[in-house]
């Protein structure tokens, strides 16, 4: 969800940087990613948000699953890499899009149903409202970042020091 998390935050300009942000965060790229990648992976990170943002946990589990059913196959093992057996939900040889489709889905209902369906959502700071996945202890995250958490106790902090001031 990191990746998912990252590519909506700094949408890839061109098939390299997709390549590159694949590869640091260690998805095994086995076809060369093209601009129909981009343009496909852009569209299908509107229909993930639409699970960030969905109303209630039901909505938000039929969105999921409506994303699952299109892109995840059955689980497989492999060893396609050399580095160890481990589970695939995707089938062989898929378009870097398609596969990046099938690791976000997958990934978003392991953390839902891991960590609790609420643990997705936007960012409170005002002006903000970039997407976040909860990966906090206590669950209660409301913050994309450290940096949007602070500016927002700044302005709550002056906005109370100003209603004391007034008489």
């Amino acid at each position: 969800m990191r990746l998912a998390l990252s590519l909506v935050a700094d949408p890839p300009p061109h098939p390299d940087a997709l390549a590159s942000r694949c590869a640091a965060a260690g998805v095994a790229i086995e076809r060369p990613p093209t601009l129909s990648d981009l343009s496909v992976i852009s569209a299908f990170l509107g229909e993930w948000l639409a699970v960030v943002d969905a109303a209630d946990v039901g909505a938000r589990a039929e969105r999921l699953n409506a994303l699952l059913r299109a892109t995840a196959a059955y689980p497989r093992l492999t060893d396609h890499a050399g580095s160890g057996w481990h589970i695939h939900y995707r089938e062989p040889d898929q378009s870097l899009s398609s596969l990046l489709s099938t690791l976000i889905s997958v990934g978003t209902a392991l953390h839902l149903s891991g960590r609790g369906m609420h643990r997705l959502g936007r960012c409170a700071a005002a002006g903000c409202g970039n997407p976040f996945a909860d990966f906090s202890r206590t669950g209660r995250q409301r913050y994309c970042s450290h940096a949007c958490g602070n500016r927002d106790a700044v302005r709550r902090h002056r906005a109370r020091a100003e209603t004391v001031k007034m008489p």
